[in-house]
């Protein structure tokens, strides 16, 4: 599965070293660029991160149509700590100008993207996202994946790092990474299970946040993750396919 989404950005990354090749490096983006850490602190054990996803490989279409705008607005008037957002076009429906579009409210946002090229990183810095999405096992080694997690730094965003297993766990670390996030959707079958969260988290260290990422869809499970130890859930396609997201968002945060 992997090595499908990362065939999908090799023409994305060509396009990059062309430009790049040719001069063009893309600016660093000098707006306002909230932090992602302290925004989740401030709301967590349990702050939501509520997700922009138009489509996914396991559901297809999830939302025709879907608004990037008020979408933003639903979410930071509802009780989200950060938004996702999904850039990844060819199985996501996402688009980079989504960061730009959900920037308004002013809530930390997470680039979530199959992110394995130097220049990626570079791109992403040149918009308003405050956190980059980094999954472990897309790198070979450690060390390749600390050159991103250091590079993400350098610019001030957040590098999440995601695992799947024990194995991912451990290149995290070696990496230097300080936010993981747990991936509860097996890639094999695309079916998810809350006991991977659960099993994980008990290797929590102090220093570090952890966030719970996949089959996260009522406030029961929020609570339990939260108690468990997650500083915050990520929740895309139950808040996606609600009829009503923000009152969606609002029960799953515990306003409503």
């Amino acid at each position: 599965m992997l090595n499908k989404f990362r065939e999908a950005k090799q023409a994305e990354i060509d396009s990059l070293r062309k430009d790049f090749m040719g001069g063009h490096v893309p600016a660093v983006y000098q707006g306002d660029r909230p932090s992602f850490v302290d925004a989740i602190r401030a709301k967590g054990p349990g702050a939501i991160i509520a997700e922009f996803k138009p489509a996914s490989p396991s559901k297809g279409v999830i939302r025709e149509h879907a608004n990037p705008l008020d979408f933003a607005d639903e979410y930071a008037a509802n009780g989200a700590a950060a938004i996702s957002v999904l850039t990844e076009h060819v199985y996501f429906g996402g688009h980079p100008d989504y960061l730009f579009m959900m920037n308004g409210p002013g809530l930390p946002l997470l680039r979530k993207d199959f992110i394995f090229d130097p220049l990626q990183v570079a791109m992403t810095a040149s918009s308003p996202a405050s956190a980059v999405l980094l999954i472990a096992r897309m790198f070979d080694s450690a060390a390749e994946l600390k050159q991103l997690v250091d590079l993400a730094r350098m610019p001030g965003l957040a590098p999440v790092v995601e695992i799947f297993d024990q194995a991912d766990l451990d290149k995290a670390r070696q990496a230097g990474a300080d936010i993981i996030q747990v991936n509860n959707r097996n890639l094999d079958t695309l079916e998810t299970s809350l006991d991977q969260g659960r099993e994980f988290i008990r290797q929590k260290q102090d220093g570090e946040l952890w966030i719970c990422a996949s089959g996260v869809s009522t406030r029961a499970q929020v609570e339990e993750m939260a108690a468990l130890g997650f500083d915050a859930v990520l929740i895309g396609t139950s808040l996606m396919q609600a009829e009503n997201p923000g009152q969606a968002l609002a029960e799953l945060a515990g306003r409503a």
